[in-house]
């Protein structure tokens, strides 16, 4: 294939973080009246109320699990609740991609508890999850392995009558996937993911069960600031009423916020599930006529509809080892930037070469069919390219 495609992708932004800017998604469209305010006037903390208060309707979070925007994207919400909660009882690490080895980083190496159990598996595989003890050891995961393309089916396999403590990374999930929260104590995200909203700030969701832990445990190490959910043994319930522990942006709180008053617009979580699965299924199709490229995931129940990762299949391509393979999906990434059809498509740096294709709810199916000729044509280029070199 030679000639340029017809078509192109009306917006080329199909990163996985960042996450594209919703339709129509305007500058103009936002609220600035709290900008130049503090945070803490009745206007700034009514707005960061209305944050939470959208994100409980339309995530579809329980009435009686508490809802707090903290500092430092969803690491922070993460590490809030690791530093805070861990420690009481053993604890089971499951991590199948970059970010749950983060988080095993976290528990093994920094805090350094006693009992760990750490499960892992391969990039493309979820562990063996009926064999995790979900009944006595506190458990860490990610929903959805944003680096690897590979998500948890449901919540099947977590015990309802558990002792110790869910905590679920949901950065990639939420708002795409369903997520069991009568399974989940502790469920984390950040804006800058499937709603497309700006960085740097993380939402922590919490059970009653998780706020028995936090008002009942006190670590054995000191806390930072910006860790601190307790004081006097109690809840400071004002985190979770908007009166966040440190200084927000305004303009990224009213950013969620229009971004989840446009998920309302689409049908709720309802609807947001529907186009990210729709979006997921025009490149999952491609893949399936396409024999150049392959899912990462091994299992098709188990691949994302979010961050979609793929490999290089050609057996061409492949036979020419890994250099061969990590050169040919660079310069598909590199090309398609060049004419401007896709932005930021590589895979994540400790992932597997290849591709990565966000398809959350505020990228549009159509842009993605126009885009698979466009890796179609890069492809061919690149195989050439490697030809010609031999």
């Amino acid at each position: 294939m030679t000639d340029l495609p017809a078509a192109r992708p009306r917006s080329p932004f199909f990163s996985s973080g960042p996450c594209a800017k919703r339709p129509g998604w305007s500058l103009e469209n936002l609220k600035t009246d709290t900008l130049g305010r503090s945070h803490r006037a009745k206007l700034g903390k009514a707005r960061l109320k209305r944050a939470i208060d959208l994100t409980r309707e339309v995530l579809e979070v329980p009435a009686d699990y508490r809802i707090g925007i903290v500092p430092a994207s969803d690491t922070g919400a993460v590490e809030m609740a690791l530093w805070s909660m861990l420690g009481a009882r053993p604890v089971e690490m499951l991590a199948w991609e970059s970010f749950g080895e983060g988080w095993v980083t976290d528990v093994a190496k920094q805090l350094k508890l006693d009992d760990v159990r750490i499960t892992t598996a391969d990039y493309g595989l979820l562990p063996d999850l009926s064999k995790v003890d979900t009944k006595a050891r506190d458990v860490v995961f990610t929903w959805n392995g944003t680096t690897s393309g590979v998500r948890v089916e449901n919540a099947e396999w977590i015990a309802a009558d558990r002792e110790g403590l869910t905590i679920c990374d949901a950065t990639s999930a939420a708002f795409a996937q369903k997520l069991d929260f009568a399974k989940l104590d502790v469920v984390t995200f950040s804006w800058q993911k499937v709603l497309g909203g700006e960085a740097a700030h993380g939402m922590l969701i919490l059970s009653p069960r998780a706020v028995e832990r936090l008002e009942t445990y006190k670590p054995a190490w000191p806390l930072p600031k910006i860790f601190r959910m307790t004081k006097g043994g109690k809840l400071i319930e004002g985190i979770f009423e908007g009166e966040t522990i440190n200084t927000p942006s305004m303009l990224c709180v009213e950013d969620y916020i229009d971004a989840l008053e446009w998920a309302q617009g689409i049908g709720g979580l309802k609807g947001l599930l529907a186009k990210a699965d729709a979006n997921a299924r025009v490149i999952h199709d491609w893949v399936a006529r396409t024999p150049w490229i392959a899912n990462l995931a091994k299992v098709p129940a188990t691949a994302s509809n979010t961050s979609v990762c793929l490999v290089i299949a050609d057996p061409d391509v492949v036979a020419k080892g890994p250099d061969a393979v990590s050169q040919v999906a660079k310069g598909i990434t590199a090309a398609l930037e060049k004419e401007g059809v896709a932005l930021d498509i590589g895979a994540y740096r400790d992932a597997p070469p290849g591709l990565r294709i966000w398809c959350g709810a505020t990228v549009e199916a159509s842009d993605l069919e126009a885009l698979t000729p466009w890796l179609d044509w890069a492809f061919a280029q690149e195989k050439a390219k490697l030809a010609k070199a031999a």
